[in-house]
């Protein structure tokens, strides 16, 4: 009889694309190299706005922002000498303009801050020299005495806390929204291009795998395509997002390697077709019809009506036996008889019953083997022709099986207590 098979427990893998989307999202918004370059940043003093810097050829424009605020803490640490903001022509053309406070430089404005703003450099530096002053005074009368220098303190901390979180909110959110709306875009896409190219090679193409892997690798084309698109909505350069993935590549390698193993080993499966949808095949102790095969995992339906999803990887680096790659099969029944029979005329009686039963093909012909000499009996193998699929062959070994049963008792030949009839699945090499 066929073996029975082991319960088989294998979870469901997770869909390759909602991995490659959690990437993208780590990859945008965890890896510093991949975060959004402000091309203006907020300069506050005591958590409240003084006014918007762009870069300059040496700093971002966060850093930028930065030193200007540590300038007028530095500044407020001594509030007695603090004067009001003197301008002065810096650079060897005099094109730059320098605001200080009590001889401390707090900013140079550039002309790129000028062009930024619209503004000749003189009027924008004394724009930022009037509101310097005028927040230096609120921040010295707000700290004139230790418990307001301890408030302001605190209370400064909490503001600006609270509008860097703000600001970072304002300048992310929109991106993110843009990313998930073309996200959402390119999903609707890919879902229309698959189902576009189900109904085209439906009427072309006669063939499920092929089918399957255009369907799949154009799917997840499109993804990708959709995927560089919500990088560049977001806000992302592809120099930076190319810097970014080379630098957290070695990470994504060690962390994706059994899913990229799947990936790769799926489309050479697609591509080689060692098996195709429909085919009843053995991998391991796993045996069933393939129902899909998926860039991630083989979706086998295992007789006992169980679903299997068995890794690529392992599929493609296992023994796999394909029971239907042949349109017929040959199987074999062993009977055990007792040495007083007539070999010639027993083996003659046991081919045709063999042969007449239902279900065994005409050609090649049936054929009976003495293939053991036993201690007490004689062993035959009565090999038969069938259809492959599995139904059609359990169904007919076990027709062969009653056939030959009836075939001796009608000859008159008594079966042996110990009689041993077994079907053969996978015929040794003869």
């Amino acid at each position: 009889m066929p073996s029975i098979q082991k319960p088989i427990t294998l979870s469901q893998p997770c869909q390759p694309i909602w991995l490659v989307l959690l990437s993208f999202v780590w990859l945008i918004l965890v890896s510093p190299p991949l975060q959004a370059q402000e091309s203006v940043a907020t300069v506050r003093l005591d958590g409240r706005a003084l006014f918007r810097i762009g870069l300059n050829e040496e700093l971002e424009a966060k850093p930028r922002a930065r030193e200007v605020e540590k300038h007028l803490a530095a500044v407020l640490e001594t509030p007695q000498g603090i004067t009001r903001a003197r301008i002065n022509k810096i650079g060897e053309a005099g094109n730059s303009r320098q605001i200080s406070v009590a001889g401390r430089q707090l900013v140079t404005v550039t002309p790129m801050d000028a062009d930024a703003n619209g503004k000749t450099i003189d009027t924008l530096a004394q724009e930022w020299a009037a509101l310097i002053d005028r927040a230096l005074v609120t921040a010295v009368e707000r700290r004139d005495s230790e418990r307001g220098r301890f408030v302001t303190s605190v209370q400064a901390s909490v503001e600006m806390a609270f509008a860097r979180l703000l600001e970072s909110a304002i300048n992310i959110i929109p991106r993110i929204l843009a990313a998930v709306l073309v996200l959402l875009l390119f999903w609707g896409l890919a879902t229309a291009v698959r189902a576009l190219m189900r109904m085209v090679f439906s009427r072309v193409v006669n063939d499920l795998t092929v089918e399957n892997l255009v369907r799949q690798v154009s799917y997840y084309t499109v993804w990708l395509l959709g995927l560089i698109v919500a990088a560049s909505a977001f806000g992302l350069e592809p120099s930076t997002l190319a810097t970014g993935l080379g630098l957290t590549s070695l990470a994504l390698g060690f962390a994706l390697k059994d899913i990229l193993s799947n990936f790769v080993s799926g489309l050479l499966i697609l591509t080689l077709r060692p098996f195709e949808l429909g085919d009843q095949i053995i991998i391991g102790e796993t045996e069933g019809s393939v129902e899909r095969i998926e860039l991630r995992a083989t979706q086998i339906r295992t007789y006992d009506g169980r679903r299997v999803l068995v890794p690529n990887a392992e599929t493609f680096t296992s023994r796999v036996t394909n029971n239907t790659a042949a349109p017929i099969r040959r199987g074999k029944v062993i009977c055990s008889l007792g040495y007083e029979i007539d070999i010639g005329t027993i083996s003659h009686v046991m081919r045709e019953a063999a042969q007449a039963t239902a279900g065994v093909l005409a050609t090649p012909e049936a054929s009976v083997r003495l293939s053991n000499l036993g201690q007490t009996e004689l062993v035959f193998d009565a090999e038969f022709w069938c259809d492959s699929s599995r139904s059609d062959f359990v169904i007919t070994a076990s027709e062969v099986r009653k056939a030959l049963v009836e075939a001796l008792r009608a000859a008159g030949v008594s079966l042996p207590d110990q009689a041993r009839q077994n079907v053969v699945l996978h015929a040794p090499d003869s």
